[in-house]
């Protein structure tokens, strides 16, 4: 059964293929190095309309009949045909018969066959990981919570995340041949080449650990690691990004990040460093310790470690910043004050990164965001006394598209932005 999705974009729904053409393979299995990745498909046309071209604008719904592929090429009806059976051969397209019409037999549609393949997806946290398997769509199959101890290393942490993967694999009955790609996240800056934590002051013990071969008995496939705050950012493709094409992405949490979109491009920094805003230094916070080692941070008055910390000092039995947040939900006036307050002085710091960037939105997500209206509360409290009239003129904040989600979601989509790129389709026909 057939299903159209938002934007045109089809998927197969109970549709699997166990056998995969060698030129499928060749195109999940390539390796790819990471680079810029745009924040929104590509729509822009090329001079010469590969097979790679006219997979994307099946996949976008731009064109979805051989028709439109003609017209939007144009390339040759035999051309078009000959692109076209490649990429049904390869199960990543498949026919479906048009809508009946009034006048004249109905077009043959074709749509991107999500059910191809799938990719799994870890987004680890210092106290928690999020795992998931995931369709070529980017859509959550199944997924679970892992709970770990804060302060534990990859040698602790990684073989948990892999029982917890392939537990989901066999929940939802795939096997580790369909992986197509495994896509992870941490906190702190990578190096995705060597996909590693690159320096991380809160992470000790990952720096400079490769996390690759921790994951190589899942599958095969290519492994893809990113900043936490960045995999969010990806995630709002489906969602506010296709609106707004600059815009920060603010993970509130245990600490803050940001992941920071400026023209549809991500922008990742000289060293990948970009969006630390937690480690910012703060008049609040003058003379605090903070958990990176050094003092002033905005972390060490606002983050969520640090509300833990003052809530504990005032007797309160809390742990996380979870359950701080549900203290405030069932309307405890202490949590909420306290994450009210955490809004206000993440509002400082943002003023002048707002004034300095004119972002159209702000984005808030995290283990905060189910207290929205509090802590955004603060947020807008601060952030709009002191940035300019100008650059909060038209500004929107808003919450995540996908909740929770937004990290599993994310690492998801950094996979398929690489296996299913106009360039690793080409190269599986090259």
């Amino acid at each position: 059964m057939l299903v159209r999705h938002p934007r045109g974009s089809l998927a197969a729904t109970q549709n699997e293929f166990s056998i995969y053409p060698r030129n499928i393979n060749r195109l999940m299995m390539s390796n790819m190095t990471i680079g810029a990745i745009s924040t929104s498909p590509s729509t822009r046309m090329t001079n010469r309309a590969t097979v790679g071209r006219v997979f994307t604008l099946i996949r976008e719904g731009t064109a979805t009949t051989r028709g439109e592929i003609g017209r939007r090429t144009g390339l040759s009806r035999t051309a078009v045909a000959s692109r076209v059976t490649a990429l049904i051969d390869a199960r990543l397209v498949v026919e479906v018969e048009g809508s009946a019409s009034s006048v004249g037999r109905p077009p043959t549609r074709l749509t991107f066959n999500s059910g191809a393949g799938i990719v799994l997806s870890a987004a680890i946290g210092r106290s928690r990981t999020q795992v998931a398997v995931c369709d070529l769509a980017g859509e959550v199959i199944v997924e679970q919570d892992v709970v770990q101890e804060v302060g534990l290393g990859p040698e602790e942490v990684m073989p948990e995340v892999v029982r917890a993967l392939l537990a989901l694999l066999a929940q939802s009955g795939r096997s580790t041949k369909r992986v197509k790609g495994i896509g992870i996240s941490i906190p702190g800056t990578v190096d995705a080449e060597r996909r590693c934590s690159r320096d991380s002051p809160i992470m000790r013990g990952w720096d400079a650990v490769p996390l690759a071969p921790y994951v190589s008995a899942l599958a095969t496939a290519p492994v893809y690691l990113e900043n936490d705050t960045n995999v969010m950012a990806l995630s709002e493709r489906r969602g506010h990004l296709a609106t707004y094409q600059d815009a920060l992405i603010v993970k509130a949490s245990t600490g803050f990040g940001a992941g920071i979109v400026a023209g549809g491009v991500m922008q990742r920094g000289a060293l990948g460093a970009a969006g630390d805003l937690g480690h910012i230094k703060t008049v609040a916070a003058r003379g605090l310790s903070c958990r990176c080692g050094d003092s002033g941070c905005l972390e060490a008055v606002a983050g969520g470690w640090a509300l833990v910390r003052d809530m504990r000092a005032r007797g309160r039995d809390v742990t996380h910043i979870r359950h701080v947040v549900d203290l405030a939900l069932d309307g405890d006036p202490g949590a909420r004050h306290d994450i009210r307050e955490s809004g206000r002085r993440l509002g400082e710091v943002l003023a002048t990164v707002v004034n300095l960037l004119n972002p159209a939105a702000i984005i808030v997500g995290g283990d905060m965001a189910p207290a929205y209206d509090t802590f955004v509360a603060g947020l807008r409290e601060t952030l709009y006394g002191n940035a300019s009239a100008i650059a909060t003129r038209d500004l929107q904040i808003l919450s995540t598209t996908h909740a929770d989600k937004s990290g599993v979601i994310g690492c998801a989509v950094l996979v398929l932005d690489q296996v299913l790129s106009e360039a690793a389709v080409d190269a599986a026909w090259s």
